[in-house]
């Protein structure tokens, strides 16, 4: 499978307008790259997006994300600031090996992931968390960060039959 088909059905499974708006944006940014370095990104070129995004370091060497940058949004939902934490350092309960896995991945393989999980922390299981996870380039070191977006959206919005939705954690990459 070429770059471009792969690029075209991770973003047929996007699910918020907003989340391919911002894939389209990094893969714009990346020119044909297979990540954009962390200055091509500006938040002037995304400013209705920010409350949702978050900047995630890595760590070289311990592969332990820190979180830079946290949207309002997020603020919100964690119901309390999460910028400088570690993402192992979030009140993630049963969620919280799911998410530990998912940033192992999107280092390992520098792609992009994608997934949607019920209950991102605990006390909001109520909530379904639509994510995008995009790696960028930091100098030598690739990724060195990861460009987030999160969408939460109560699960009784979601349809008639939301309860009976199986929400296990699922994610899939470019």
């Amino acid at each position: 499978m070429t770059a471009d088909a792969g690029h075209a059905a991770f973003r047929a499974q996007l699910v918020i307008a907003e989340q391919r708006q911002l894939f389209d944006y990094w893969l714009e940014k990346a020119s044909g790259r297979s990540m954009p370095e962390r200055r091509d990104i500006s938040p002037s070129h995304i400013p209705r997006l920010l409350p949702y995004v978050s900047l995630i370091d890595i760590e070289p060497g311990a592969g332990r994300c820190r979180i830079r940058l946290a949207g309002t949004r997020l603020r919100d939902v964690f119901d309390r600031e999460i910028t400088g934490l570690y993402v192992e350092d979030l009140d993630c309960g049963d969620n919280r090996d799911y998410w530990l896995a998912a940033y192992a991945r999107i280092i390992e393989d520098g792609k992009p992931a994608q997934g949607v999980i019920r209950g991102p922390c605990q006390q909001q299981e109520h909530l379904v968390q639509f994510w995008l996870r995009l790696p960028l380039r930091l100098g030598d070191q690739e990724p060195g960060m990861i460009l987030s977006y999160d969408v939460f959206s109560p699960a009784s919005d979601m349809s008639e039959n939301a309860e009976n939705i199986d929400y296990r954690p699922i994610y899939a990459t470019a």
